[in-house]
């Protein structure tokens, strides 16, 4: 399970130096892709196996299934660490993304995240309010 924030910097290579802590989990490959709110999904590639399997079962008259399995998968690159633990971010997520140097990764279970670190604080002061003022479900029978 993925937790935590992480304030980070791409290298001159567009380089991302993967959190220590979850270094192992992902030596054996990764998939980083298009994730929500404009920022990159980081999953362990047995889990994005898993999604994607999810996705193809999706019936293909489903126009909002193909098209949601369109901009996840065409823009997935798997990549496998260096022994430093660096994985290269393409133009294509970086762009998506808006990635600069600093970045902040967030762990979100069974994903990494990777945002733009003044994106991420934007989002991050506009979403803890609400959070915290929460007085009803968002999953139900979850807290």
């Amino acid at each position: 399970m993925f937790l935590g924030t992480f304030p980070l910097r791409l290298d001159d290579k567009n380089r991302l130096v993967l959190p220590a802590k979850y270094r192992a989990e992902l030596a054996e490959g990764l998939v980083m892709t298009r994730g929500q709110e404009r920022c990159v999904y980081v999953f362990p590639r047995t889990t994005f196996e898993r999604l994607v399997a999810d996705l193809s079962a999706a019936p293909l008259t489903n126009r909002a299934a193909r098209d949601y399995a369109r901009m996840m998968l065409s823009g997935a690159q798997d990549e496998v660490p260096d022994k430093q633990g660096r994985v290269t971010v393409s133009p294509l997520l970086r762009s998506y993304a808006s990635l600069t140097r600093d970045v902040s990764v967030l762990g979100v279970g069974s994903r990494l995240e990777v945002w733009d670190a003044e994106e991420w604080a934007e989002q991050q002061a506009g979403a803890e309010q609400p959070f915290a003022d929460r007085d009803g479900e968002i999953v139900p029978g979850l807290l």
